[in-house]
C-alpha cells in the first residue's frame, strides 16, 4: 500500500525536526538562553560579572595582540571585543583562536613528524638527498622552496613519479573509478564533504566489493563538512559494509574553539602507488551531477609512482590521531606494491598544512612562488579573502612588470565572502593584478601555475580559514609535463570569464562599499 500525501509530510517534517543540524542548533541557543537568564536572576551580583567579564576581555586582547597569528586575524577579534567588553572576552574563550589541549596538540606534532620517520628508511633518506642534489643544479630557487617544504611539512622532493592534470571534476570521478577498480591492496580516501548521491554511492559500490575481497579500505571524513550530506552515525554503516571509518573532530552542541579545526583535505591513496588530490570533494555539484551554482569547475591531480608516499604519510598520521592507533609505516613504503618503476617527470612534493604548528606553509609556499616568479602568475580561487603580505606579494609583482591574473567566481556560494572577496579587486587591479570571474558558474579549484616551471594543486584557498586554522594539503610540482596543461587550462577558463576593471571598481556604490568594509574587517572569522 503506498502512503498517502499526509503520512509522507509527517515523515519529512519528522525527520527535519530530528535532524542532527536542528538538535545541534537548539542546544547552542539554549546554551545562550541559560547564560542570558543566569545573567538576568543574578543581575544583583551584575557589578562582579562586568569586572570579571572586562577583565577576561582585556586579557584576551593582550593575548591576542602577543600571539603568532596574522595581524589581520588579531584585528578582526580585538574589534569586536572592545566594541563588546562584557562578553567579546567571554564570546572569544568559547570561540575565538586555535586552541586544542597541550597534551593533543604534542601528540598530533608527535605523529606529524613521522613524516620525518622517513628518514629511517635508507632508500628514501638516499633518494630525497640525490634529488634535493639534482633540484639544486637545476636551479636555486626551486630547491630553497622545496628545502622549505622538506623542513616545516616534513616532506621531500620526490621523482619517479609522474603528475597527471585533470581540470574537471567529472575527469577525476572518472580516472578514480578506474584506479580504484584495480586496488589489491589498499585504498584510503579523506575528504571533506562526502554526501550521497551519483558521485559517491557509485564509489561506494566499488569499495564495498573491493572490502569483501580483502582489500583494506578506510573512510575519514570531517563531521562539521558531512553536517549536512550524511546521517548522524554514517560511521557505523560503512562499518557495517565492511569499510574501517574514522570521523574527524565529531561535532558537538556545545560552543567550542574546536569548532574552528577542520579536516579540509582531500587524499585517495591506492596500493600507495596511486594518489589523487585536489579541490574536488565526494559530492554530486563537484561533477555536475546537478547545478548547485551553474556550472563547478574544480581540478585535481594525479600522482602515480614514488611521492604518493606523502598522501600515505599524511593520511596515516592524521588516522592514527583521531583513532589512537600508531601505524607500521613500514608496511606502506612506496614501490611495495608497484608494479615497476614511473619515467621521472620533474620533481613533485605532496605537502601538508597543520594548524598546529604556528607556521604558515600554505601560505608561504604561494608568497614564494609570487615573489620568484619571472614572467607570470596564474591562479585559481573560490575565495580572495587575504593577508597584507598577501596583498604587497601580488601587487608588487604586477607592478614589476610579471603577468598576474586571478579567476574567482562570478556566482556566490556564499554571498558575505564573496562580498568580502570583491572587496579586495580594487586594490589588486589598480596596481595592474588581472582578475576574472567565472561567469559559468562556480569555481572552486584551488591552482597555482608560474612560469611554466611551477604548479600548485591542492585543497588550500585564498582565505584565513584555509590559512590559518584548518588541515590541508597540496601538490608542489617543478618542471612537471602537466604545468603547461594547467597553464592552457587557466587560459581556457579565463575565456569564459569576465574581467574586472578598474573603472568597474571605483562605480561601487558608497553603501556597498561600507557593506563591503564592515565584513572586510571580519574576513579572517569567516
Amino acid at each position: 500500500m503506498k502512503p498517502n500525501k499526509k503520512e509522507t509530510i509527517t515523515k519529512k517534517l519528522f525527520r527535519l525536526l530530528f535532524h542532527r543540524m536542528v538538535l545541534v542548533g537548539a542546544a547552542i541557543l539554549a546554551q545562550l538562553v541559560i547564560l542570558l537568564v543566569m545573567l538576568l536572576r543574578f543581575e544583583e551580583y551584575f557589578v562582579y560579572f562586568y569586572g570579571i567579564s572586562i577583565t577576561i576581555s582585556v586579557a584576551a586582547v593582550l593575548y591576542i595582540n602577543n600571539n603568532r597569528s596574522n595581524p589581520a586575524y588579531k584585528i578582526a577579534w580585538i574589534i569586536p571585543i572592545l566594541l563588546m567588553p562584557v562578553f567579546g572576552g567571554i564570546i572569544y574563550l568559547m570561540l575565538g583562536g586555535n586552541r586544542v589541549s597541550a597534551r593533543e596538540r604534542r601528540r598530533m606534532l608527535s605523529l606529524e613528524k613521522s613524516f620525518e620517520g622517513i628518514h629511517s628508511f635508507d632508500q628514501i633518506i638516499a633518494a630525497a638527498e640525490e634529488n634535493s642534489r639534482l633540484l639544486r643544479e637545476l636551479s636555486a630557487d626551486a630547491a630553497n622552496q622545496s628545502e622549505y617544504i622538506r623542513r616545516i611539512a616534513g616532506t621531500p622532493a620526490f621523482r619517479g613519479t609522474s603528475a597527471e592534470y585533470l581540470p574537471l571534476g567529472e575527469v577525476k570521478f572518472r580516472r578514480m573509478l578506474e584506479e580504484l577498480e584495480k586496488a589489491e591492496h589498499y585504498i584510503f580516501l579523506e575528504y571533506f564533504i562526502i554526501q550521497e548521491g551519483e558521485m559517491w554511492d557509485t564509489i561506494l559500490r566499488v569499495l564495498e566489493r573491493k572490502a569483501r575481497a580483502g582489500v583494506d579500505v578506510r573512510v575519514m571524513y570531517d563531521d562539521l563538512g558531512c553536517m549536512l550530506t550524511l546521517p548522524a552515525h554514517y560511521k557505523r554503516v560503512l562499518e557495517e559494509k565492511g569499510i574501517r571509518c574514522c570521523v574527524f573532530n565529531p561535532f558537538l552542541p556545545i560552543l567550542s574553539s574546536r569548532l574552528n579545526n577542520r579536516d579540509h583535505r582531500k587524499i585517495c591513496v591506492i596500493d600507495g602507488y596511486i594518489g589523487f588530490t585536489g579541490g574536488i570533494n565526494l559530492a554530486d555539484e563537484y561533477i555536475n551531477a546537478y547545478p548547485k551554482h551553474g556550472h563547478w569547475k574544480d581540478t585535481a591531480v594525479l600522482l602515480r609512482g614514488e611521492a604518493v608516499w606523502g598522501l600515505t604519510m599524511m593520511f596515516l598520521s592524521l588516522w592514527d590521531y583521531v583513532q589512537g592507533t600508531e601505524e607500521d609505516y613500514s608496511l606502506y613504503l612506496p614501490g611495495r606494491y608497484q608494479p615497476g618503476p614511473v619515467p621521472d617527470d620533474g620533481f613533485i612534493q605532496p605537502f601538508t598544512d597543520s594548524p598546529l604548528d604556528d607556521e604558515p606553509v600554505g601560505e608561504t609556499v604561494y608568497l614564494n612562488l609570487i615573489n620568484k616568479a619571472d614572467r607570470y602568475v596564474y591562479i585559481t580561487t573560490p575565495y580572495l579573502i587575504i593577508s597584507n603580505e598577501m596583498i604587497t606579494a601580488l601587487c608588487t609583482a604586477a607592478k614589476s612588470g610579471l603577468d598576474v591574473r586571478i579567476i574567482t567566481p562570478h556566482a556566490a556560494d556564499k554571498w558575505y565572502v564573496h562580498a568580502v572577496t570583491r572587496a579586495y579587486y580594487e586594490v589588486l587591479v589598480e596596481a595592474g593584478v588581472r582578475i576574472f570571474e567565472y561567469t559559468p558558474g562556480f569555481i572552486h579549484a584551488k591552482t597555482f601555475t608560474v612560469d611554466d616551471e611551477y604548479g600548485v594543486v591542492g585543497t588550500i584557498n585564498l582565505d584565513f580559514r584555509s590559512l590559518y586554522l584548518h588541515f590541508e594539503c597540496a601538490a608542489w610540482m617543478y618542471r612537471c609535463g602537466c604545468i603547461p596543461q594547467m597553464r592552457e587550462d587557466f587560459l581556457a577558463t579565463q575565456a569564459v570569464s569576465q574581467e574586472v576593471t578598474l573603472a568597474e571598481c571605483r562605480r561601487v556604490p558608497a553603501v556597498v562599499r561600507v557593506v563591503r568594509g564592515v565584513l572586510r574587517m571580519f574576513a579572517p572569522l569567516m
